[in-house]
């Protein structure tokens, strides 16, 4: 059965415990599936690392803001689930979340990846809802969330808010590539590695879940973002010789 496969959930963060608990929450309240949560801090001073301790969290403290992908490696390296999830912390789950993604993701061996549809990403996992906050959008995903294999639709990217993957496939092709922190493309990146191995990546459009959307990457580089966005870019386009954006606009216009 899925639900007895263990997940481990990692929540990277700094900085943001008032993201972190509420996230933190959610998963306990809506989570109907065996679970277990991995916080990495990257050097917060906000009391997160207190927080996680009284809440009895899985904690794993870094020295300093490392960033996304080497925090989310850090937690993995200490995983213990048959289900990886790269979780960000300003995301809130929604009844039936964890249970309908692990349905899709071992529906098929060759599954490698799979993630929800949130009223806040780009290309295909967006959802326009006509809907604002939190509150009113777990009201929508508990109507919304029902198990239905026919919303799935295979992918070629998928993002990394959200983004549930088999063990199998981190012991085949490994960590994230730590050459894109603090952030940006990593996502991109695994996906185009576990694709060439063979996986396919399913969006599950059964499932939503809140996302506030890129709240750390905000507070860092409020005039910044676009350069580290571009840098990372050119650095896929070097590494793989091809545009990512590319593969986005052909998902997005087939």
């Amino acid at each position: 059965m899925n639900n007895e496969r263990l997940t481990s959930i990692i929540i990277p963060t700094y900085n943001g415990l008032h993201l972190l608990s509420r996230l933190v929450e959610s998963i306990r309240e809506h989570t109907d599936a065996p679970y277990e949560i991995i916080v990495v801090d990257n050097g917060s001073d906000d009391g997160t690392k207190e927080y996680c301790v009284r809440e009895q969290l899985i904690l794993i403290s870094l020295p300093r803001n490392m960033g996304f992908p080497i925090a989310c490696n850090k937690g993995l390296a200490a995983s213990a689930g048959d289900q990886l999830l790269l979780l960000n912390n300003d995301c809130l789950v929604t009844p039936r979340w964890l249970s309908q993604l692990s349905t899709a993701l071992n529906s098929a061996d060759d599954i490698g990846i799979v993630g929800p549809v949130t009223n806040y990403a780009s290309g295909m996992q967006r959802l326009d809802t006509g809907l604002d906050g939190p509150a009113e959008l777990l009201e929508y995903a508990r109507t919304f969330n029902r198990s239905n294999a026919s919303k799935w639709v295979e992918v070629r990217r998928l993002i990394g808010y959200c983004f549930l993957f088999k063990r199998s496939l981190y012991d085949r092709i490994g960590p994230l590539d730590e050459a894109f922190s603090p952030g940006h493309y990593e996502d991109d990146d695994y996906c185009f590695r576990a694709v060439r191995e063979g996986y396919r990546l399913l969006i599950c459009g059964d499932t939503f879940i809140y996302h506030k959307g890129s709240a750390s990457f905000k507070e860092k580089y409020p005039e910044g973002l676009d350069g580290l966005i571009e840098k990372n870019r050119k650095l896929f386009i070097d590494k793989w010789g091809i545009d990512p954006r590319r593969f986005m606009r052909e998902e997005e216009n087939p």
